[in-house]
């Protein structure tokens, strides 16, 4: 694998993310890789270290000549999202990625591949271990926890960085030069529950929704994704009105940043409704897959009957709220926004719902470019889960970031685009978390701008990263590295 990766050109980028590839760099457990950073950057003879929250800056002087350029910043997060298919055998937590290549794309072997922000990460690395690459002064900003809680950037204190520009490299199409994107709230909704005894005459049965194509949460959320959350509350909802059907267990999706792929629920009817139970809900899938066979060709839907039933079920109050509650709950787009053409302003993505041994927990991911916009959103979700009793906990918000459409540097990098492909590049805000809003409110004069290489499927095993794509990111870094403007 790592040799098939490590042939690939331009071989300094591809080299770099293959050696990082190699190290485990879970979100909230980037021990190794902080290492693996801190070892690279004392190996080249550069001023590194960690900050108190564990980001890790890495200082090169600028190349001769240089020196009257303004000190940039090229900046990248160290951990990714983990996402594995259900009948892949494989452990985030101790092995490397297993890549491979496939035509002009490399992929992972039923994970996700850590391009997301992998390869941004490897082409900074690349460029601190360059000897033939024209730059200023640079500080490599290195973040943790981007993917669930912008950790990092959102403990940088003000007065660590010195440099006037940003370069972030986490965007993920090419011919894009992103400006602004959303900011977030994570909107978690819990309660306990009774738990009764299973009634007599009881049929056990389990529900799976599988074969989704998830996605990224912010990035995908306007293409009309199937939410396996949103599917099984559907399923269970028609079961219970028609059939008295209640629920034993719920395990659906997994992070909150990915739309859920995946969602299993085990339940009980009484058995005589059994066969009517199972032809009215192949009617049920029968619509939904009706519904969903553009965007969701694999989606299945299985109910199987048991050899047990479980020997408790919710009650039918709290359950009944439930059913309601997620039903009622926006999912997907709630607004577009009203400046910039296609830009989704307004999202909810409902990521998890778990109903195991007397407790709830439904999570959420809002975002939005709009502050007020995100908090009615949220509170439309506080609304939903409260009146069937929940406690409802707003955490992890975090700022958009506001477009200058005036910045000095977004002119630089419009130029050398058209100059390098003969075409404008598209000026965007996205609909994701990008730490520049963030880091942003510490250092306000900073200039910031994002952009990255092709990456298709970000935060699910279809995660793939063009090899054409990288070849042109490569020449337009170096491109902007040459022509950062002169300090003032």
């Amino acid at each position: 694998m790592s040799q098939e990766i490590r042939n690939l050109e331009p071989k300094p980028l591809w080299n770099k993310f293959a050696d990082l590839n190699a190290v485990p760099r879970p979100s909230k457990k980037e021990e190794r890789v902080i290492e693996f950073m801190k070892n690279f950057g004392t190996s080249l003879g550069l001023e590194t270290f960690e900050d108190e929250i564990r980001n890790v800056i890495i200082r090169k002087p600028a190349t001769p000549g240089m020196e009257n350029r303004k000190p940039i910043v090229l900046q990248g997060h160290l951990d990714m999202v983990h996402q594995k298919n259900n009948d892949t055998n494989f452990d985030f937590d101790t092995q490397g990625i297993d890549m491979y290549v496939d035509g002009d794309w490399v992929r992972a072997k039923g994970t996700t591949l850590g391009a997301d922000n992998g390869l941004g990460v490897a082409m900074i690395m690349a460029i601190l271990e360059s000897t033939d690459i024209k730059h200023p002064a640079i500080e490599a900003l290195f973040t943790i926890d981007e993917e669930t809680g912008m950790t990092g950037a959102l403990n940088l204190k003000g007065g660590v960085l010195q440099g006037e520009i940003l370069l972030n490299l986490d965007t993920e199409e090419d011919d894009e030069i992103d400006i602004g994107c959303a900011g977030g709230i994570d909107v978690t909704a819990t309660r306990g529950y009774n738990e009764e005894e299973t009634p007599e005459g009881s049929v056990g049965y389990t529900i799976t929704v599988k074969g989704l194509q998830g996605g990224h949460s912010g990035m995908d959320i306007h293409k009309g994704l199937g939410n396996a959350n949103k599917i099984m509350n559907r399923l269970l909802f028609d079961g219970f009105e028609n059939f008295g059907l209640q629920i034993a267990e719920i395990s659906g999706g997994s992070l909150r940043n990915a739309i859920p792929r995946e969602s299993v629920a085990k339940v009980i009817i009484a058995e005589m409704y059994d066969e009517a139970f199972v032809f009215d809900m192949q009617e049920v899938i029968g619509d939904i897959k009706t519904e969903f066979k553009t965007m969701e060709p694999n989606l299945t839907i299985e109910i199987v009957k048991n050899d047990t039933v479980p020997a408790k079920v919710m009650d039918l109050g709290v359950q009944e709220g439930l059913l309601r509650a997620i039903y009622a709950a926006h999912n997907g787009v709630y607004r577009m926004s009203a400046d910039m053409e296609d830009l989704v302003e307004t999202s909810n993505n409902i990521a998890r719902v778990i109903v195991k041994d007397g407790q709830i927990s439904i999570q959420n991911l809002t975002r939005s470019s709009v502050e007020s916009s995100k908090m009615d959103l949220a509170n439309a979700l506080r609304s939903a889960y409260e009146l069937f009793g929940c406690e409802v906990d707003f955490a992890g918000s975090y700022p958009g970031w506001t477009p200058n459409v005036k910045s000095e540097i977004l002119d630089v990098l419009t130029s050398i685009y058209e100059k390098q492909n003969g075409e404008k590049p598209k000026v965007v805000a996205c609909h994701a978390g990008l730490e520049c809003g963030i880091l942003g409110t510490n250092y306000p004069n900073m200039d910031m701008i994002s952009f990255g290489p092709t990456i298709h499927g970000a935060h699910s095993p279809d995660e793939r990263a063009s090899i054409k794509s990288s070849q042109k990111f490569w020449k337009f870094v170096l491109e902007i590295l040459e022509n950062i403007p002169v300090k003032k």
